[in-house]
């Protein structure tokens, strides 16, 4: 038994011990922070050469395209005025011309940036990432059996549109029922592997930012259930601000879809990868476009033979030249302006987490929650491997009622914050967080409601929300101005909240609002159309 001097030096030791470990973190996180901060400087500085079209702007709907950089602007202004473009299809296969050299220079560039090469994925260009999941719902339909389709609830609504083509489709409605369907019990009857089967899902949901597994394609290629499944990944949400990564090929999806300007924020194109151990699913194909073809004849013993490889196979008459030449200019701009993914990734974590935090902390005064914040109970923000940089929420006043998310982007806008609001194609992802059945979404149309009108609170449920989405030029001061604005506008106790805020700036737009403004304001009411008047408490 330890004396009481020696149980008091451990006591001592046990302390200094703490304050140490504590020491450590505090450090640790300082460092992190004043890192994260540093190159939230350097994104503020590049933003006023770079991005000058959101001067005076908070743009949080990264999600729905981010902005194109000046830099690549100019020099495809630049190229385009001094390199002549011509038609690929009119080049030889001994002497290319330029247009041809870059397009498929452009294809390693985008192998490359996912960390894989020719040999393993071929690149089709398509005009968005719709595009590609059309190509291989087609394909699919083609199949002489037909096909099964099974899609996960995040799915964005062009993977939900898939399983019109199929004979029988399904909607997982959690993680846990993929992961058993993946390991061997159907959710109908026994499986039938003598008809091609497509999984879909995203790697993260355009929803609310939730990543998935991206290793659920290599469970099915493996699994002994699967042997005739194949997975399409779309990967249009995820690539924004994280990188993708094919370089073992074992593990990686037979077919991924994405959006450039979801990346770049220019040009309007996209991709479907193909890896080409699955191109046999398109055999069955049959319409053809022009420069698809080898030989064609067209008498009565009508008869073609398609070129041999996929992609020019698949990309239907001419492909779009100057697009593709601004997609080759876009990648090398992208990585010289932000060093990586990885650069941007740990940005938007830092920056996703603190507009969370923030958020879901505001409280009316009688203690309810201001925001109603749609998180996976599998995502963490801070973690960039289950949340991505997407923060989707609705608003309740104090009486614990909703306010239309359509009336908060409205608001919004007219400060000079834009963000998305509404459905956000996302049918099943939506409908499950809201807690809607299809009951309540028949009902809900039957009485007249569509996507996108301005009051989409019915039956006292809301039918949309407010999603913001940050991207690679996003800064903690867009996060900053967000935040109060929310906090002004829409949080008890800070100034004339109780009446509507949107008749206020309605009445100080008009052009009898001064006179019930207060008489010093007076002379500045012309600048404060589209701003909060300082009389509202934003400034």
């Amino acid at each position: 038994m330890c004396s009481s001097f020696e149980q008091d030096q451990k006591d001592r030791s046990q302390v200094v011990s703490r304050r140490t470990r504590r020491s450590r973190t505090v450090k640790l996180r300082s460092f992190e922070e004043e890192t994260r901060l540093a190159y939230n400087a350097r994104i503020s500085r590049l933003r006023s050469t770079e991005y000058p079209m959101i001067n005076g702007t908070t743009y949080l709907d990264h999600a729905g395209t981010t902005l194109p950089a000046r830099s690549l602007m100019t020099l495809f202004s630049d190229t385009m005025q001094v390199q002549l473009l011509a038609n690929p299809h009119s080049s030889s296969q001994s002497a290319p011309n330029y247009s041809h050299v870059m397009i498929e220079e452009t294809r390693k560039k985008v192998l490359d940036m996912f960390g894989t090469d020719s040999d393993t994925y071929e690149v089709v260009f398509t005009a968005n990432a719709t595009a590609a999941v059309r190509l291989v719902a087609d394909a699919f339909a083609c199949q002489q059996q037909g096909f099964e389709y099974y899609y996960h609830q995040n799915c964005h609504t062009s993977l939900v549109g898939v399983r019109e083509l199929a004979n029988t489709s399904h909607c997982f409605q959690s993680d846990r029922e993929a992961e058993s369907w993946i390991h061997g019990q159907s959710p109908h009857s026994e499986m039938d592997d003598t008809i091609p089967t497509l999984f879909a899902y995203p790697a993260q949901s355009n929803m609310n930012g939730r990543r998935l597994p991206i290793t659920w394609a290599s469970n099915i290629r493996f699994s002994p259930a699967h042997r005739n499944t194949y997975t399409l990944l779309d990967v249009a949400a995820l690539v924004s601000t994280s990188q993708l990564d094919l370089s073992t090929d074992d593990h990686s999806p037979d077919f991924v879809t994405l959006s450039f300007y979801k990346i770049f924020g220019f040009p309007d194109v996209g991709a479907l990868l193909v890896r080409k151990p699955v191109s046999h699913i398109f055999n069955q194909r049959r319409y053809f476009g022009g420069g698809t073809t080898e030989m064609i004849t067209c008498d009565e013993n009508h008869w073609v033979a398609k070129k041999p490889r996929l992609c020019d196979r698949l990309e239907d008459g001419t492909l779009p030249i100057r697009n593709i030449l601004a997609l080759n200019i876009a990648i090398d701009a992208h990585k010289n302006l932000f060093r990586g993914f990885d650069s941007i990734s740990k940005h938007t974590t830092w920056l996703a987490k603190s507009l969370y935090d923030r958020l879901s902390q505001m409280r009316h005064q009688n203690g309810i929650s201001l925001c109603s914040i749609y998180l996976d109970p599998d995502s963490t923000y801070g973690d960039p491997t289950t949340q991505g940089a997407t923060v989707t929420f609705n608003i309740r006043r104090p009486d614990g009622s909703w306010i239309s998310s359509a009336s908060i982007g409205e608001m919004a806008l007219k400060h000079n914050i834009l963000i998305r609001t509404g459905s956000l194609c996302n049918p099943a992802g939506m409908a499950n967080a809201l807690g809607l059945t299809s009951t309540n979404i028949r009902d809900a149309y039957d009485s007249g409601f569509r996507c996108g009108q301005p009051n989409d609170v019915r039956f006292g449920v809301p039918m949309g929300m407010v999603r913001a989405s940050l991207g690679p030029m996003s800064t903690v001061e867009d996060v900053d101005v967000f935040v109060k604005f929310v906090e002004t506008c829409y949080l008890d106790g800070n100034g004339p909240h109780q009446r509507d805020i949107s008749d206020l700036l309605a009445v100080a737009d008009s052009e009898h609002g001064e006179e019930l403004l207060p008489k010093k304001k007076q002379k500045k009411s012309s600048r404060m159309r589209h701003r909060f008047p300082k009389w509202l408490g934003f400034y």
